[in-house]
């Protein structure tokens, strides 16, 4: 039996706006996310403007678009080093397993590496077990819990 040839991993072009945004819903309905097309419309624009932090790749196989990972660098003044956030990382529900997600991150990694960075970074939802399973395969759990605060009224 032949395995399927692992996904080709790109930086997302304007001509895959339409299935970034369908995967982008995915990813908010995923999480519980109110449905919001101005968001889905922020957040693209943001990735399409090149002078915005935020930057999209995306997974292919058999010419299909099939996951997205969003992310930016941040600054990290406990260490004196910036890193790699990786925002957001969707795999269409009938790709998974296919090594997108693990593709993905790989070549965060790599462009990790290449500019110098600290470390490549990104949260999950604790009941996200199907994630888990390849993030402790790639990445090392830290013992940080994340807090939230609201902004208040001046």
């Amino acid at each position: 039996m032949t395995s399927a040839p692992p996904p080709t991993v790109r930086p997302v072009a304007d001509a895959d706006e339409a299935r970034w945004r369908e995967l982008f819903r995915d990813y908010r309905e995923f999480y519980h996310l109110e449905e919001s097309e101005q968001i889905v419309s922020r957040v693209w624009s943001w990735i399409v403007d090149p002078g915005d932090e935020v930057e999209s790749m995306v997974a292919e196989a058999d010419g299909r678009i099939i996951a997205i990972a969003d992310f930016r660098r941040f600054s990290r003044p406990s260490t004196g080093t910036t890193g790699i956030w990786l925002d957001d990382l969707f795999t269409d529900p009938e790709a998974r397993g296919s090594g997108a997600g693990r593709a993905l991150i790989a070549r965060l990694q790599e462009i990790a590496g290449a500019e110098g960075r600290s470390v490549v970074r990104w949260i999950t939802a604790d009941d996200n077990a199907q994630a888990q399973v390849l993030y402790d395969k790639v990445a090392t759990k830290t013992h940080w819990l994340t807090y939230d605060a609201g902004p208040t009224d001046s």
